[in-house]
């Protein structure tokens, strides 16, 4: 799986898959989608920002993706 997903990948991943289910932006199905969203996470609208860095951070443990951000690890502390 590459870090890009076409629409119909999209629409079959559940909200719990998404950094901000609400949004559902930031996908993270795999280890690779962990990477490309701490990637984007310069994107995402800072006042969700703090949300965000703790789904990185806790998609991260589940795939075994070692997050060394210091801005993500910052946020993810608010």
């Amino acid at each position: 799986m590459s870090d890009r997903l076409n629409e119909r990948e999209r629409e079959e991943l559940p909200d719990s898959a998404y950094g901000l289910p609400e949004r559902r932006e930031y996908p993270m199905p795999d280890a690779e989608h962990v990477r490309a969203a701490e990637a984007y996470f310069r994107d995402c609208p800072e006042n969700l920002k703090p949300k965000l860095a703790r789904a990185i951070l806790a998609k991260a443990q589940e795939f075994g993706v070692d997050v060394q951000s210091p801005t993500i690890l910052s946020y993810a502390q608010m």
